[in-house]
């Protein structure tokens, strides 16, 4: 039978100690004793991506103490966003282009992280589950819809390969308490879901007047601008294409929804069986262009009823000046005199922190984003029912932590692609309504949008540019 030189030499030693008189004590014993776990049984990660926020998951995943870091790759390797990185892991291999490091070092790495901008998760990830690695990458999955069902479908087609997309609350007290409650029919019959992301979250003071791209700059001597494009159309650089700039435009990012979106409603998503929405309406879009995304936005999404389920509609708010009104009982919230009452005339609090409304015919639910809990509403409501809830686990493991674990064949990765994909996708269908401007009408079953032929060719993205075709292939 094969062997790799690891099982090779892990058979040699063992049988070199025996035939000395000794027993040797297995890495794996050590570490259930001990709280050791040895280098050899650690999964070997390459991480893509490794300043700004792949800083934070780099540092998040070798806290674990499960994985050695063997390689770095950024296109703007040397740039000081990523120096942090590159001196914690001095031994780790570092590369501009990850195709060439799958290339040169695809036989020493198990998995591999991508923290890349939002457009380029895709051909990384591909490449990923084509070489036979486990991929953690940060949400959303993808830019388009082709591209998350593309993603879907390697995953499919590789069932050992552990997914995982990174919505840290999959992993925090928010995944286990609304499993639970969903379960004990705490939370049922939910019927509307307002979700909000009213913090500044790099939004900027471009004009909304835009009528095309910002002129080119010079490209910084670190940087492969070329690597960096990846599969987008070719365009000059611009600074504020780089470094989370690229977050507020179309061609690049996914907005405030696909930043926040799946931090606020992927528990709902899940364990409501939402799926896909039948229709997305842009109810306000502050600022609208072609370019970049709108100042503020309003979007509705409506999912039918699914079995013993009822319809629900999520409205998504985001935008400094578009904060939702909140139910009576609420909480205490300052008021900003400057922001006038919605048309309801109920008050509406100046700050919200980022999070969901969850309105069900007999509940009414407010919660946070990320692994922040729920909390029924109003307070003596919450206090009738307090006997009536049901004891929620505590997470065994962080997300970095289940993502590895899973790769380890110890536990169950808890956003992999089949659940995070379609997820991603109502993000998708959500952006393509702000950049359009339209209402979007979606069958399920067909997957097609059926009140716009444009738009339906939207739905598949741009064709990659030439030289990235080979990543569009299953």
């Amino acid at each position: 039978m094969p062997t790799n030189r690891r099982d090779f030499l892990k058979t040699g030693a063992t049988a070199a100690l025996g035939l000395s008189g000794f027993t040797l004590i297995s890495p794996s014993v050590l570490g259930k004793s001990m709280g050791y776990i040895a280098p050899s049984d650690k999964v070997n990660l390459a991480c893509v991506g490794i300043g700004n926020r792949g800083n934070e998951i780099i540092k998040a995943l070798n806290d674990t103490g499960l994985c050695n870091i063997v390689a770095l790759c950024d296109v703007d390797m040397g740039a000081s966003q990523t120096l942090e990185v590159m001196n914690m892991f001095p031994k780790a291999k570092k590369y501009q282009d990850f195709r060439k490091m799958f290339d040169e070092m695809g036989g020493q790495f198990d998995a591999v992280s991508v923290a890349t901008p939002d457009f380029s998760h895709f051909p990384v990830t591909m490449m990923a589950l084509a070489e036979g690695k486990h991929v953690y990458v940060e949400k959303p999955m993808a830019r388009t819809f082709q591209e998350v069902d593309l993603m879907m479908a390697a995953a499919k087609k590789n069932p050992k390969l552990v997914t995982q997309m990174g919505n840290q609350g999959h992993s925090e007290g928010n995944y286990f308490q609304f499993k639970a409650w969903k379960e004990a029919g705490i939370i049922k019959d939910v019927t509307a879901i307002t979700a909000h992301m009213n913090m500044r979250r790099r939004w900027h003071g471009w004009d909304p007047n835009i009528s095309r791209f910002p002129n080119a700059e010079p490209v910084p001597s670190t940087l492969d601008w070329d690597v960096w494009l990846s599969q987008a159309q070719p365009r000059g650089y611009h600074k504020d294409f780089h470094n989370g700039q690229w977050r507020c435009w179309y061609d690049y990012g996914m907005g405030a929804l696909g930043d926040w979106g799946a931090h606020i409603i992927d528990t709902a998503h899940e364990f409501l069986d939402l799926g896909l929405p039948y229709e997305i309406n842009p109810v306000k879009l502050s600022g609208h262009n072609a370019f970049f995304f709108p100042m503020s936005t309003t979007l509705e999404f409506k999912f039918p009823a699914r079995g013993a389920m009822p319809p629900v509609t999520i409205t998504w708010y985001d935008g400094m000046d578009n904060i939702p009104a909140v139910p009576e009982g609420y909480g205490v919230s300052e008021l900003d005199p400057n922001i006038p009452p919605p048309s309801t005339g109920q008050l509406q609090p100046a700050r919200l922190n980022p999070g969901k409304i969850i309105y069900s015919k007999e509940l009414t639910f407010k919660g946070g984003s990320h692994g922040s809990t729920l909390s029924i509403i109003p307070e003596d409501k919450a206090k009738d029912w307090e006997s009536k809830l049901p004891e929620v686990p505590q997470s065994p493991s962080n997300h970095y932590a289940n993502f590895l674990k899973a790769c380890k064949g110890e536990e169950k990765a808890r956003s992999p692609f089949e659940i995070a994909g379609p997820l991603s996708q109502v993000f998708c269908l959500g952006v393509m309504a702000q950049q359009m401007g339209l209402k979007l009408e979606f069958d399920r079953e067909t997957r097609q949008i059926i009140n716009n032929p444009l738009a339906n060719q939207v739905l598949a993205g741009m064709p990659p540019r030439k030289g990235w075709e080979e990543f569009y292939r299953v």
